[in-house]
């Protein structure tokens, strides 16, 4: 590996390689999506399904730039039983950081009366909403009387959300988790810096401009 790259270049090429799941085809697909930007904070979610006889695993990689949320999926399908014949799927996405309308952790602590503030949070759900994509949970709604059979109908709640990842300490170590933090954290920063910076400039044109509405408005007000 090439001394020039730097730390969280060689940090996000450590972590595909040991995620295991075609880590050659991954960082093919992962530096080509980058087009050459410089990769500020990252995060590597896997995932396996069992289906009857089947295993099917799933990869997400995040990676966030100073300007760009670049997101990688790679799927393999089972084609014989045997599993010689195998097939990835693979898709990325390139997201502006301007575009991000919202960053949202849900957080899990198990035995919350006994928290310490060096406690580690056990789960955390990042969710990420940039294309106004949502999502609807729907159940019946109830009333505060326990004895009540009449039919209230269906309440429900509506979320932003294009990506959802979960990562618990038990399933994945409770380093994932921080690296979870860490990301949101990073790419909160980002959004935020790069928000600020597009109404910074906003605010410079118009006073770049100011002779320009005051003639017209001078010129309407003596006729």
């Amino acid at each position: 590996m090439s001394p020039l790259l730097s730390a969280e270049r060689r940090s996000l090429d450590a972590s595909m390689e040991r995620a295991g799941f075609y880590p050659t085809l991954l960082a093919d697909v992962v530096h080509d999506a980058l087009d050459g930007r410089e990769p500020l904070s990252h995060i590597i979610h896997l995932e396996t399904h069992f289906e009857r006889t089947e295993v099917h695993r799933h990869i997400t990689v995040l990676v966030l730039t100073d300007d760009m949320l670049v997101i990688t999926h790679v799927d393999d399908q089972q084609l014989d039983e045997e599993g010689e014949q195998m097939m990835a799927q693979v898709s990325t996405e390139s997201v502006p950081v301007s575009q991000i309308r919202s960053v949202v952790l849900g957080y899990m602590y198990s035995q919350p009366q006994n928290y310490k503030p060096s406690d580690q949070a056990r789960e955390l759900t990042l969710a990420i909403a940039w294309s106004g994509g949502q999502r609807l949970d729907m159940g019946p709604a109830g009333c505060a009387d326990p004895q009540c059979e009449a039919d209230h109908g269906y309440t429900g709640t509506i979320a932003q959300e294009d990506i959802v990842l979960r990562v618990s300490a038990e399933a994945d170590g409770i380093q994932a988790v921080q690296n979870a933090k860490a990301f949101a954290r990073a790419l909160r920063k980002v959004n935020t810096d790069t928000v600020n910076m597009r109404a910074f400039d906003a605010a410079a044109d118009r006073q770049r401009m100011p002779g320009i509405g005051s003639r017209f408005n001078r010129g309407h007000h003596q006729r």
